[in-house]
Order: C-alpha cells, then structure tokens, then sequence
C-alpha cells in the first residue's frame, strides 16, 4: 500500500496545483472585473459631477458676493457629489453693502428671484442628486448580481473539482491495479522465458541424445544383421549337424540291431550245447518244455525292455528331426513345416547319446526286432501329427479336422512379471496365446493385430496384421496355428495367415458391431456372434456363410464344441445351438449379462462370466451349473471382459475392473490367488499358454503382461 501511495501521489499533487492554480486565475479575473466595475461607475459619476459644477456657475452667474453678512457658502457632499448652498443672512430690505442706494423694490424684486434661483437650485441638485443615487443603487445591484453569479459558478467549479477529484482517485486506483498486474505479467514473461530457455536447453539436449541413439542403433543394426547373417549360417550348419547325427544314430541302431540278432543266435548255440538232451525218454519232452517256457519268458522280457529303449530313442529322434517339440510333419507331401520356437537342442543330443551309449543286452531272437527304430519313428510322427485326414464336408471334399493333443500336463499359478509392454495406441480387447505357446496375438480399438513372441518368456514384436477396418473385439487361432481369425466394430469378420501383414479374408453379412469370432473343429468352419442379435456359421473355403441363427438379443460371445453352438446374451442368458437342428435346444439363465464364454480342453466344461460379478462353471452333459466363484474386490470391468480355463482344467482366471487377476480352484472352489500392483486400469481380457507356462492380460490403458 505504502508503494501505490507514493505511486499515486505526484499525479494527486499535480491535480491540486492545476485546480489551485486555476482558482487563482478566476479569483483575479474576478477582483479585475470588479475594479473595472467600480472605476466604470466611478468615472460615470465623475462626469455627471463635472457637468453639474459647470452648469451651477452659470446659474449663479448674475449673483454677486454682498459680503460675509450678506451671505455665506457651503459646500455639501453626497455620495461623492458636491453640491452649493446658498444661504442668506443679514439680508434687509433697502439695504445695500457698498454702492449706491437701490430702490426698495428692485431690492425685493432681487430677493425673490435670488429665493426662486436657491428653490430652482435646490430642486435642481435634489434631482441630479436622485438621478446619481439611482444610478449608484443600480451598479450595487448590477455588482451583486455579478457577485452571486461568480458565486454561483465556483460553487460549480468546486463540484467539478470534487467530482473530478473522485475521478482521479478512481483512476489512480485503477492506474495502481494496472501497474499491479502488469508487474505482475512482468514477472511471469520473466519466469517463463526462463522455462522456455530451460526448454530449449532440454530440448538440445534431447536432440543430441536422439542423434546419439540414432548412431547406436545403426550401430546395433549393423550388428544385428551380421547376428542374424551368422545365425542363419549356424542353423544351415546345425541343420545338417542334426541330419548327420540322425543318420549316425540310425546306423548306431542298426548296428546295434545286428550285434543283438548276432548275440542271439550266439546264445541259441550255446543254450543248444550246454543244455544237451539229459533226461529219461519219459520225462525228456517235460524238461525241453520247461527249457522252451524260461526262454521264451527270457526272451519276451528282453524284447519288452528293447521295444521301450527302441521307444524313447525313436522320440527322441522324431523330436530333434522335426526341429521343435510342436512341428507339424506333412506325410502327404514328405516336407517339414517348421513352426517359430526355440528347442533344447543340446538336452535333446545329450538324452540321445546317453541312449546310444547304453547296452541293449537282448537274448531274443531276430524275429523280435522287427519293431525297428524306423517303425517307431513312424508311429510318433503319427501321434504328433494331429492332422488326420476325415470324409468331406458340407463345404470342401477334402479338408482337414483337427484334435487337440494335451499338451499341458499341469498348470503352474503364475506368480511374478516376466515383461511389460505398452502394445497398442489405446484401449487392448483381445489376446490369444498360439497353440505351441511361442506367440501371442493382441487386438485393440485401434485396428491394429500385433503378433508376439514368447520366447524365453520375454514379449518380442514379430509383426503386425494389415487391414483391419475396425476396432478389434475378439481374436481366435485355428489348431494349426497358421491362421487368426479376428472380430471388428465395423461388422466384418477377418482372417488373416501368420506370414502374412495382408488381411486373406473379410467375412461380410452382420448388420452391426461383431462382438465374437471362433474357429471349428476345422480351419475351414468360423462361427461369429454380433450385436445384430445373430450368430452366423461360415465356410471359409468359400468366404460365405452357410447358416445365420436368430438368437433373439445381443451376443456378447460364443464358444464351440463339435456339434454345438453356445452363445452368451445381453438379455443374462445362455443358448445352446446344434448344428444338425433349427432351433434352440437349451437355455441357462443368468443373474447377469453374459460378457464371455470358455470351454475346457475336455469339452465337458463351459466358464462364463457375467456382470453380476460372477463365475459360473456349468457341466456341458447335465447342463447345469457346478460352481459359482465370487470374491471380494472382484468386479466385472466392462460387456467384453474375458475369463478362462488353465489348459489342465484346474484353475479360473478373470481380470477385474481394479486391474487385478483372480485364480479359483475348480477342485476346491475357493480362491487359490490374487496378483495385483501391475495394471492400472480395468483388466479387458485374459489368456493361459496351451503349455500352461504363461498368462496374458490387457487393459484399457493399452498395457500388455506377460506373467510366469
């Protein structure tokens, strides 16, 4: 306050100044308009003097001074006017000062004219004397009214002086507040002209490191090619490091095969001498039976323990041939179609030589090795290989059904992060795990597909899926793992072939968003569940659809067995379809909407999950519901969040509105485990590895977990 005080005072000063200044002006003004007044009416009545004194002697011009007792003169004054009176004393009739005698009636005839001359005189002064006070009385009346007037108008000029002083304290204060902000702005510019250098500097900085990164990772590009140059050197090496070792292994067993047909007939030699013909002729035949029992047990339990070695290196083999516990073997054409995964090459060759090293002591004969290593080779190609050729179907001659080998013998509850990584520019609302477990598909509302891999439990980028014209709701891998099969807002159906960026196949038909997309037995059937309350079968041979099925509400998911269709509304219920009838052959309410469906490895179970804040596992051959799983804190995020089995059937895993994950027991039904601090906003889907090693999850604030 003291700072706009000494601020504002100058100006006030000024103020006064001028106005004091200016009263001084009109105060002189006006005491010089009143003397120009006063000397105005002054010399007015000077005149009318003068002309009244020279008017008095010519009257009196024939009147002569009789002498000091004839007469006497007076002088009166009026108002700044002189007048003459004349008195006569001593006057007598007949009588004369000096001079000759006069006449006694010109003496009186002298007396009354001098009477009628003072009457006239008097009378003459009194009217003159009339005339100048009026005048005198009319300038006082003039100078008052001047007075009131200038009164009048510094009164008016004192309020004008008031109001403009208010005025000016108004905009002093005003001026104040100005000069307040615009310190105030001042300091502001100043500290952010210093961010902005600060910014700028940063931003160098910035600008240096980016350069710097830029050099490195030409640096680390050059060198990741040479890598992978030496890579693909090694592998053709390894290649045929591994081809020469099964050719050497063979060879080993063959040579192995031989030495034991060697060793057999050797012992059926010496079993022939040793044991010669001791016996009566009565009891001969019994003792050569017996003989005859002992080595056919002998050589049955040799054959056995052969035929299991025989086994296992025949595995073995199959395994380090194929190039990954998961390759898929196409006997039709005889070439391998290697699937991406890394194989312990080195256990495989240890476990192999330890067989190679160990003795097959087999007393059998040569018959008995006809299960040869070849033949076992043969049989685990054929266990391996989960294609197997079927009769036609409704939408190809000739096209392949697929079974699902458990490859999954427990599951492990995952317990730590493995990695972490911000997969998609905004909202994930699917993920799928490959059937070999080495990928992962993500889809998410901005219409991207990214494939992962899993390998050595890290999440590596491998590649993005081209041509998705909508948000992604839903993804799906057939059995081989060769084709993703994804949903989208924009009402189509998309297929797309792994190796391939470009989208192979859009499936056209629904009336609105496609909120679920599932593949069949085969890689030729899909089903899909949209919001247009249908659900769709398609011949993906064709790209067309073979079946729409009215389902009467919205269709949050679906899930398939071999005949049947199960689909999960917004209306909290659960509908059967079989593929062979027309209509609805079952209905199982709910307490709330359906948001996912799940079946089990079996095909004897379903999981659903609702938003009442529930799972339910239903038995798919009674129809009814086994559990209910509940827990404090779990809460359903959204319409589209999903839950699923662990392969092995043993756990329920759900992701909830709070980004935490809940396992259920199915055995015991009571919550097995909880994790949580990892995603910060609502969990949208959930996915458990085929070997049961990982989990997947996503959110809406596009975080992808990978968990072991």
């Amino acid at each position: 306050m003291a700072e706009r005080g000494a601020a504002g005072g100058p100006w006030k000063r000024h103020v006064l100044r001028q106005l004091q200044r200016r009263d001084r002006r009109t105060a002189q003004t006006y005491n010089k308009l009143l003397e120009k007044s006063y000397s105005l009416s002054a010399r007015k009545l000077r005149a009318e003097s003068s002309a009244l004194r020279m008017d008095l002697p010519a009257r009196l011009l024939g009147w002569q001074e009789l002498g000091p007792e004839t007469g006497a003169h007076s002088v009166m004054r009026h108002s700044g006017l002189e007048l003459l009176n004349y008195r006569p004393s001593g006057l007598q009739l007949g009588v004369l000062t000096s001079g000759p005698p006069w006449p006694s009636s010109l003496h009186i005839t002298s007396y009354e004219i001098h009477v009628n001359l003072r009457k006239d005189l008097q009378r003459s002064v009194l009217e003159a004397a009339d005339s100048v006070r009026g005048e005198v009385l009319d300038s006082a009346q003039m100078l008052e009214c001047l007075k009131r007037s200038y009164e009048e108008h510094i009164m008016e000029l004192q309020r004008t002086n008031e109001e403009l002083t208010c005025e000016m304290i108004e905009r002093n204060t005003i001026l104040k507040a100005k000069k307040t902000a615009l310190v105030e702005q001042r300091n502001r510019l100043a500290s952010v002209s210093g961010q902005l250098f600060e910014l700028e500097a940063t931003h160098q900085q910035l600008k240096e490191q980016v350069e710097e990164l830029r050099c490195k990772n030409a640096a680390v590009k050059a060198e990741r090619d040479t890598l992978h140059e030496r890579y693909g050197h090694q592998d053709l090496e390894f290649r045929r490091a591994t081809e020469r070792g099964l050719e050497l292994l063979k060879s080993i067993m063959r040579m192995k095969v031989e030495a034991a047909e060697h060793r057999n007939e050797k012992n059926e030699r010496t079993r022939t001498r040793d044991y010669p013909a001791r016996s009566s002729p009565g009891c001969g035949h019994s003792a050569e039976a017996n003989r005859g029992n002992c080595g056919k047990r002998e050589t049955g339990a040799a054959a056995k323990e052969c035929s299991f070695r025989l086994a296992g290196l025949a595995l073995y083999t199959y395994l380090l041939a194929s190039g990954s516990p998961s390759s898929v073997w196409d006997l039709g054409r005889g070439k391998r179609k290697p699937q991406t995964g890394k194989v312990k090459h080195g256990r495989l060759s240890k476990e192999l030589k330890k067989a190679a090293r160990r003795p097959l002591d087999i007393g059998l004969s040569a018959s008995a090795t006809s299960m040869t290593l070849t033949r076992y080779v043969d049989v685990f190609r054929g266990l391996f290989d989960f294609r197997q050729r079927r009769g036609n179907s409704v939408s190809c001659s000739s096209e392949d059904h697929y079974c699902r080998l458990p490859s999954c013998v427990a599951a492990c509850l995952p317990s730590v992060v493995s990695d972490a990584k911000e997969a998609h520019l905004s909202e994930i609302n699917a993920i799928k795990f490959s059937p070999n477990s080495s990928m992962v598909a993500t889809g998410g509302t901005d219409r991207l597909v990214r494939l992962w891999s899993v390998a050595g439990g890290r999440l590596e980028h491998t590649q993005v899926l081209e041509g998705a014209t909508g948000g992604i709701t839903s993804l799906d891998f057939d059995p081989s793992g060769y084709h993703l099969l994804g949903a989208s807002y924009n009402n189509v159906a998309q297929l797309w072939k792994i190796g391939d960026r470009k989208c192979s196949e859009i499936l056209t038909g629904h009336a609105d968003k496609v909120t679920a997309a599932k593949f069949r037995s085969t890689r030729h059937q899909a089903v899909t569940g949209s919001r247009d309350r249908t659900v769709k079968e398609w011949d993906l041979g064709r790209g067309a659809c073979s079946r729409t099925i009215n389902v009467f509400s919205y269709c949050n998911d679906v899930a398939c067995c071999d005949t049947v269709i199960i689909s999960g509304h917004h209306d909290k219920t659960i509908r059967f379809w079989d593929s062979r009838e027309p209509g609805c052959t079952q209905v199982i309410p709910e307490e709330g909407k359906v948001t996912s469906l799940s079946i089990s490895a079996d095909q004897m179970h379903l999981l659903s999950c609702s938003r009442d804040n529930a799972l339910k596992v239903i038995d798919l051959r009674m129809h009814s519901v086994r559990q209910v799983f509940r827990a404090e804190g779990f809460k359903c995020g959204s319409d589209w969040t999903k839950a699923v089995f662990s392969p092995d059937k043993s756990y329920a895993l759900v992701g909830s509105a709070d980004g935490s994950l809940f396992f259920w027991n199915i055995e015991t039904g009571h919550l097995e485990s909880s994790l949580t601090a990892v995603h910060g906003s609502s969990v949208n889907a959930v996915a458990w590895s085929p070997s049961g090693l990982y989990i997947g999850s996503v959110d809406q604030c596009r975080k992808l977990v990978l968990w072991t």
